[in-house]
C-alpha cells in the first residue's frame, strides 16, 4: 500500500511545488520592502502560515469540497465558492502587480523620492498580504490534491515537504530577484498572469498552467541572455 502511494505523493509534490512558485514570488517581493533584518522574517512567517493554513484546511476537506457547488449563475456562467475566491484573489494579485510595475518603473526616476521610501512597508500589513494568497492559492492547491490522490496522509505528507522545500528555496530566489531589478519586473509580469488565470479559473475559463510557465520560463530565459550580452559589452 505505502509503495502504491509513492508515485501519487511524489507527482503531488511536484505539482505543489510548482504552484508554491507564485507564493515565493510575491513573499520576496514584499520582503524586499522591509529593513535587512526583518526580510527573512517576513518570508519564514509567510511560508510557514501557508503551512499551517493548508494543514488547517485539509481537516476540513469536506467542507472545501463543498466550494465546488454553484452558488448562482450570471450571463450562463456557473459561480461557485472557489470560482469568487479565485476572482477576489485574482483580481487583489492584478492589483499589487500593477501598482508594484507602477512603482518600479514611473517612480524609479523621480528626485524627489526619499531615500527610505523603499522600506517604507509595515509589517503586519504585508503579512495580512500574504494571509490573503495564502488562503486563495491554498483552496486551490486542496482542490487540485483531492483530484490527484484520494489518501489524507498523502496530502498532509505533501504538503509539509514542499513547505520545506519553499522555506529552503525562499532565500535563494529573494536574494535573486532583489540582485536583478529587470527579473523583479518580471516576477511582478508573472504574479499578474497567475492573477488573469486566476480570474479566468473563477469563470470557468480554464487557462492550462503548461502554457504559462512556459512563456515565463521562455521569457526568462531571453532575460538572461540579456543580462549576459550586456556584462561581455
Amino acid at each position: 500500500m505505502l509503495a502504491d502511494a509513492i508515485i501519487p505523493l511524489i507527482s503531488l509534490i511536484a505539482l505543489e511545488v510548482i504552484l508554491g512558485i507564485d507564493n515565493i514570488i510575491f513573499i520576496s517581493i514584499l520582503a524586499d520592502k522591509l529593513p535587512d533584518n526583518q526580510r527573512d522574517k517576513l518570508r519564514y512567517w509567510g511560508i510557514g502560515l501557508a503551512m499551517v493554513m493548508r494543514l488547517g484546511l485539509l481537516a476540513f476537506i469536506s467542507w472545501i469540497l463543498q466550494l465546488d457547488k454553484t452558488l448562482f449563475t450570471i450571463f450562463q456562467t456557473e459561480i461557485s465558492g472557489k470560482g469568487i475566491i479565485l476572482i477576489i484573489g485574482g483580481i487583489f494579485l492584478i492589483y499589487k502587480s500593477t501598482k508594484e510595475i507602477y512603482h518600479k518603473t514611473e517612480q524609479a526616476n523621480e528626485e524627489d523620492t526619499p531615500k527610505n521610501e523603499v522600506q517604507k512597508g509595515n509589517f503586519q500589513k504585508l503579512l495580512t498580504e500574504i494571509i490573503i494568497l495564502d488562503l486563495v492559492f491554498s483552496i486551490d492547491s486542496i482542490i487540485t490534491a483531492v483530484g490527484m490522490v484520494q489518501q489524507l496522509w498523502v496530502m498532509y505528507t505533501a504538503v509539509v515537504v514542499t513547505v520545506l522545500i519553499m522555506l529552503v528555496a525562499s532565500k535563494p530566489i529573494s536574494a535573486f530577484i532583489q540582485k536583478h531589478p529587470s527579473f523583479k519586473i518580471l516576477a511582478l509580469c508573472f504574479l499578474m498572469m497567475i492573477g488573469v488565470s486566476l480570474m479566468a479559473e473563477g469563470f470557468h475559463f480554464e487557462i492550462p498552467k503548461g502554457y504559462i510557465y512556459f512563456s515565463m520560463a521562455f521569457a526568462f530565459l531571453v532575460d538572461i541572455i540579456q543580462m549576459k550580452t550586456q556584462k561581455e559589452k
